[in-house]
């Protein structure tokens, strides 16, 4: 299989270009796999993360032929139909070196949907157990399989070609998960943090986000979620 792998150094490199390996890889290998035998016999100098390599960490995210993807998920014969397999880091991220990323966009972002003091819990919600119903679990369970690996928002067109400040999908669909969540306290000030300039209102629902995520998380349809809510939580405070 040929890999067409995209370089660059920006303390040697003026602009990024492509290398090509060909490989000669059985149909189960892992595109992980295949990123490590170029580095390892053909060129040290190539830079990827990966920690994991078991679709958990979310460390390895990459984009494969123009879809962001895990590198550990992939397997070659994915790609049988292609004449190559094009590597290239993920999209929105600023590229420290070849598939390096830097990946505190994202974490401002997840960040962002947080009140201030969300983290301060009084001694008497330590001391107790908060029950929640299988009912109420249902709410939330999609949203909290979440690796944060970044895909959905390196793939949305929203942050790539009309709102770069949009929060993105995977904070939104954080924020779903604490809103929905009914052992929270916050939940009036977390709505009103999520629907900020730049915030769930601009996602207009390209469903991108679902079709790459690598845990099989519905994204589009929890936004869709939220913004109901979002949207009688607003006529109720007219």
């Amino acid at each position: 299989m040929k890999f067409v792998v995209f370089r660059f150094d920006p303390e040697i490199d003026e602009e990024p270009r492509y290398e090509t390996y060909d490989l000669d890889t059985p149909p189960g290998m892992r595109i992980l796999d295949c990123l490590n035998i170029i580095r390892e016999e053909h060129d040290p100098g190539l830079s990827f993360r990966y920690s994991c390599g078991h679709g958990i960490c979310g460390s390895c995210g990459l984009t494969l032929n123009g879809l962001a993807s895990l590198a550990c998920q992939k397997l070659v014969k994915h790609y049988e139909r292609s004449p190559e397999i094009k590597v290239e880091p993920l999209g929105f991220y600023p590229v420290i070196k070849d598939l390096v990323v830097d990946m505190e966009p994202f974490f401002q972002r997840m960040r962002a949907i947080h009140p201030e003091n969300w983290g301060k819990i009084s001694p008497v919600q330590v001391s107790k157990q908060l029950h929640q119903s299988q009912e109420d679990h249902a709410l939330i369970v999609d949203a909290i399989k979440c690796i944060m690996c970044g895909a959905c928002t390196a793939q949305c067109p929203v942050m790539l070609d009309e709102d770069p400040e949009f929060i993105g999908p995977a904070a939104v669909l954080r924020a779903k998960r604490y809103i929905f969540d009914t052992r929270m306290t916050d939940t009036e000030e977390r709505k009103r943090a999520i629907e900020s300039p730049h915030g769930v209102w601009s996602c207009d629902t390209r469903w991108l986000c679902t079709k790459v995520c690598p845990k099989g998380i519905q994204v589009t349809n929890n936004i869709l979620d939220l913004k109901a809510v979002l949207k009688k939580y607003s006529l109720s405070n007219k």
